[in-house]
């Protein structure tokens, strides 16, 4: 065994849901979560703690059963081990990748950070070492779910006297808006998921101040770090964000990087607010 959960195997008191949480899930169907790990006590302690805390849990062993399940069952949501028999992580990753945009959550046994890049290059969302506690695990998956529903929501037309720092800006060729969470470049918008606006928002509210990688981690992932490699999903949408906005993502322009801090935003040329 990967030892996935270490000693902590039975819910610590008072852990579960808030009454508030249970009224609030009841009124509306439970998020289903697919867990796709090889390992049976694995598989077993996380369907007990997700059903614990309101989620619906399908299961599955191997990488041709988590694609099967996924095309039956069409869960919100996919914790996905990278050591599995018939089909690794990485693979069921890509796949998913190709036809979907349901949100995904890596974990893996292994140790080093270059796999957890590249499953986040793959195009997770988030990603988490074993051995891990249940609650971690929790918090990470109410985190991803949160952003995705965000993101589903129409955003509406802003009042002008509701608009204080919010508007257009722009910074070389690109056009930022930040009312209708769009960027064009040259007149072409550009495709950026809401995690990746998120990122430049947050950037480029005061260009010129460096925002540290803790900082971005807990605005935009909704928990603290608590080991340096966890800050590597930063850096991760980083990069993409430069490989969609930069014209040459090696010798950035626009994101600057602060060694051993983090990111800044430069060349901003004006900020207005939108018109109505």
């Amino acid at each position: 065994m990967n030892g996935c959960l270490g000693t902590q195997q039975q819910p610590p008191p008072g852990d579960g849901p808030s009454p508030e949480e249970i009224q609030g899930a009841a009124a509306t169907p439970p998020k289903r979560v697919l867990v796709v790990d090889d390992e049976p006590a694995v598989r077993r302690i996380l369907e007990t703690r997700l059903r614990m805390a309101g989620y619906t849990v399908i299961l599955a062993g191997d990488g041709e059963e988590a694609l099967s399940q996924f095309y039956r069952e069409q869960p919100d949501l996919v914790v996905l081990d990278v050591m599995l028999p018939k089909l690794d992580g990485f693979g069921v990753c890509r796949q998913l990748r190709a036809e979907s945009s349901v949100p995904i959550i890596i974990v893996s046994a292994l140790d080093n950070t270059s796999e957890k890049v590249a499953g986040l290059e793959l195009g997770a969302d988030d990603y988490l070492s074993k051995p891990f506690a249940p609650r971690e695990l929790e918090m990470r998956i109410a985190a991803v779910l949160r952003r995705q529903e965000v993101a589903a929501v129409p955003q509406p037309s802003v009042p002008r006297e509701s608009r204080h720092q919010t508007g257009i800006i722009r910074a070389g060729h690109l056009v930022i808006d930040t009312n209708r969470r769009q960027v064009t470049c040259k007149g072409e918008r550009l495709g950026l998921t809401y995690t990746e606006f998120s990122l430049l928002e947050l950037l480029f509210r005061e260009p010129g101040t460096v925002v540290p990688r803790a900082t971005i981690l807990e605005e935009l992932w909704g928990y603290p770090p608590r080991k340096a490699t966890n800050l590597r999903v930063v850096d991760v949408y980083v990069a993409r964000l430069r490989n969609k906005l930069e014209p040459d993502p090696r010798n950035p322009e626009l994101i600057l990087t602060v060694r051993g801090t983090g990111y800044v935003s430069q060349g901003v040329t004006s900020v207005s607010p939108t018109s109505s």
